[in-house]
């Protein structure tokens, strides 16, 4: 049987495209190879930089809050021993303690504002859990809020303190991360009840107003009379803010309460009906 026909395609097929000489060859498999030992290294450095952020990711939204929330701990158990053992003689008074601070009962020496990093009292929310407490710390710098407290307000509006006559007492503390204090505010609604413990007082707030979302240059919810709040003048209001929307500092929230009333603190400690287990 005859072939001349297939052989003579084949044979012209060859001297078309020649097969390649033997270094071609060597060179091609090591082109290849270097390739892929490229992609190695390339999808060993995307699995390493896939790790470093998941560590990154770990690092702060669970070791921070460790970290602050034994440091809160700590500071929140030194504040009630200080307030149970009572005023050190030739020491300065605790703030939060009656009388408010700038005045003196029988002339004595006037009580001094309490100054940024100091302890003054403890913020209570029961929307955000029945037990829910925070530690609240003058100043909202990073240092101060990193330590898992609720900071209160220095600039650029400095916050009146419960005790003061009128003014707003501007809280601010973590969303994510380093203790997350306020990660539920938006579980904050209009009626429910925010109570400040302080040596002495109970005082207890009705919220009034919330703002989901705002800029965060929108300084005027920490204003003395609350921008977008709903109160028309001088108040004693609190106002407690944090970043939005979660696991971004892009916007911020607000919410908005008046002081309803103030309970004397009993030798027990009994606190409000408000957050008195049902």
């Amino acid at each position: 049987m005859r072939h001349d026909g297939t052989e003579q395609s084949i044979e012209l097929a060859e001297e078309a495209f020649p097969p390649p000489p033997d270094g071609a060859r060597g060179k091609q498999r090591r082109g290849r190879a270097r390739a892929l030992a490229a992609l190695g290294v390339f999808g060993e450095l995307l699995i390493t930089v896939g790790l470093v952020l998941g560590l990154f990711v770990a690092y702060s939204l669970w070791w921070t809050n460790v970290q602050a929330d034994r440091s809160a701990s700590a500071a929140s158990d030194k504040l009630r021993n200080s307030w149970a053992a009572g005023p050190t003689p030739g020491a300065p008074a605790v703030p939060g303690a009656a009388p408010a601070p700038g005045t003196a009962p029988g002339g004595a020496a006037a009580v001094p504002p309490p100054a940024i990093g100091d302890d003054v009292g403890f913020l209570h929310v029961p929307a955000m859990g029945r037990d829910y407490q925070v530690l609240i710390r003058m100043g909202t710098s990073a240092d101060v809020l990193d330590e898992g407290v609720a900071g209160v307000y220095e600039q650029p509006y400095k916050a009146a303190m419960p005790w003061d006559e009128a003014g707003n007492f501007a809280l601010a503390a973590h969303r994510d991360g380093h203790g997350a204090k306020f990660h539920d505010l938006d579980a904050v609604h209009k009626g429910d009840a925010v109570v400040v413990e302080t040596k002495d007082k109970w005082y207890v707030y009705k919220v009034d107003n919330t703002l989901p979302e705002t800029s965060k240059y929108d300084t005027g919810i920490v204003a003395p009379v609350p921008v977008s709040s709903g109160y028309a003048g001088p108040g004693r209001y609190i106002t407690l803010t944090t970043c939005t929307p979660v696991y971004t500092s892009r916007y911020r929230m607000a919410v908005w309460g008046s002081l309803v009333r103030v309970d004397d603190m009993d030798a027990k400690r009994t606190p409000p009906p408000e957050l008195r287990r049902s």
